[in-house]
């Protein structure tokens, strides 16, 4: 694990975003895990400016997003897919047909989840997995639970979830209460896994992920099993880490 903590936002965004970079510019087929939420939209940012400097190209990268709401449309604007494309994809060159992103409208979700990790199967291992991290220690939708699902599913979010999410919503009545998301077994495959965190309110929950039992109460932890953990945080994110 290595663990990097950053006296500004900027310093941080540049850190996430050479890493992403730098992996395409060795290997040009890249096969990205990519994160939604606030996070990362600063390094999603960066690595834009990137692509407009001409130090990157995205026409071979393939992209699996880790996980969409059930039930909204995809055009609407708290969609992940209308985040994503406002975000990064309308910016850069990654062409359609290589970008996936689970399809919460499916007339049958179920067969949805096995759809999506067979594409995951078909186009090889996740060379890199961005992570942003819940108050409850969520990574992508998967919740504290008893026990965890390996593959993509269908989950029910936690009241916390949905409480932290409705700030993109009028309400948290308008925060749709199931999404489907990668499973933690898929996101551990990743060959590399870059944590980002930010935020004074993150900083507990960081120190139990990364420091506490390995427990499916806090789904984050089981990231202290991967052999490449990268974790870049904020200095207020990381104070109980220094």
């Amino acid at each position: 694990m290595n663990v990097l903590i950053f006296d500004s936002n900027e310093k941080l965004n540049e850190a996430g975003a050479n890493i992403m970079t730098s992996l395409i510019q060795t290997n040009p087929r890249a096969v990205l895990g990519l994160a939604t939420g606030g996070t990362p939209v600063g390094v999603y940012e960066q690595v834009v400016k990137d692509y407009d400097r001409g130090l990157v190209s995205f026409k071979g990268v393939t992209t699996f997003n880790l996980d969409e709401y059930v039930g909204l449309p995809e055009d609407h604007p708290e969609s992940y897919h209308s985040y994503m494309n406002h975000h990064l994809f309308r910016h850069v060159n990654v062409p359609a047909g290589q970008i996936h992103i689970p399809n919460g409208n499916a007339a049958d979700l179920e067969a949805e989840c096995r759809g999506y990790d067979e594409k995951i199967a078909d186009a090889g291992q996740i060379d890199l997995q961005l992570l942003g991290l819940g108050h409850n220690g969520h990574i992508g939708f998967n919740e504290p639970a008893h026990a965890l699902i390996r593959g993509t599913h269908i989950v029910d979010l936690a009241e916390e979830t949905l409480k932290a999410n409705a700030r993109f919503f009028d309400s948290v009545d308008d925060v749709p209460k199931q999404a489907l998301t990668m499973g933690v077994g898929t996101i551990l495959k990743a060959k590399m896994i870059v944590l980002i965190v930010r935020g004074a309110d993150k900083a507990e929950i960081v120190h139990r992920a990364l420091t506490g039992p390995i427990t499916t109460d806090v789904p984050a932890s089981l990231l202290q099993t991967h052999p490449h953990l990268v974790v870049l945080l904020d200095q207020e994110a990381g104070r109980l880490m220094a």
